[in-house]
């Protein structure tokens, strides 16, 4: 299976040895599927929406209300994958473009900083969620958030802190707001970089305790078998 990554952010300055957010990804979701990667964020765009099986829209530091020209196009692309049923996995921005592209309001939450691990409740099991899990953990990093629910999308997984945590929209999209391509050492290196210059530092420092001991946050092996699962079943929908 051929994989899109449109890629909307870089690692900052200084943590380039953690990999860029498309090779994470690829870690993340194993070796054996076939990545390609549009670094949309330079106004590299694919041609068509059906160049590849599937789209996954990587994370980044911009909102999905700054004004930037790419954000607009990639806005518009989605829009025109969704319509024509290509599957498509959303991930933290891609999360917050992809419900933005579709009517959702997103921008910078009262609550604040989201950092760390965080405990999300299953409030929908599609058929790629498989399991008997009632949360999930994954890392997350974010101040923006979806804020009102998409028209056509269902609620997948919320937490007090994120209501719109995870979302559905029937069987060819879906996006999570978490990192499970964020392991706790990027974790902590990133949230290190930015404690005390645009996150406070109490904030931060409850993250960095959290995030202390070595490997990737609790559930992000499950998550990632249920983006792949969420991939092979969304092509063979589409196949029918």
């Amino acid at each position: 299976m051929k994989v899109g990554i449109l890629q909307t952010g870089r690692p900052p300055e200084g943590l380039e040895q953690h990999g860029s957010y498309a090779k994470m990804f690829e870690r993340l979701l194993g070796p054996d599927l076939d990545y390609v990667v549009y670094p949309v964020i330079d106004a590299v765009f694919p041609e068509r929406v059906d160049e590849v099986d599937g789209w996954l829209i990587t994370g980044s530091r911009f909102g999905v209300y700054d004004d930037a020209p790419w954000i607009r196009r990639l806005e518009a692309f989605l829009r025109a994958v969704v319509a024509a049923r290509v599957p498509v996995v959303g991930i933290c921005f891609g999360h917050q473009i992809l419900a933005s592209a579709l009517g959702a309001r997103v921008e910078k939450a009262e609550a604040g900083w989201g950092l760390g691990p965080h405990d999300y409740e299953i409030v929908e099991r599609p058929p790629w969620l498989d399991g008997t899990a009632e949360r999930f953990t994954l890392n997350a990093f974010h101040q923006d958030q979806v804020l009102s629910l998409p028209p056509g999308a269902r609620l997948i997984a919320r937490s007090d802190f994120c209501p719109y945590a995870a979302l559905a929209y029937d069987d060819h999209a879906m996006s999570i707001q978490a990192h499970p391509e964020f392991d706790n050492a990027y974790e902590r290196a990133l949230i290190g970089l930015r404690r005390g210059v645009v996150i406070p530092e109490e904030r931060a420092d409850p993250a960095l305790d959290a995030t202390a001991e070595a490997g990737v946050a609790a559930d992000a092996p499950l998550v990632a078998r249920w983006i792949r699962d969420f991939f092979a079943r969304a092509r063979e929908a589409t196949a029918d």
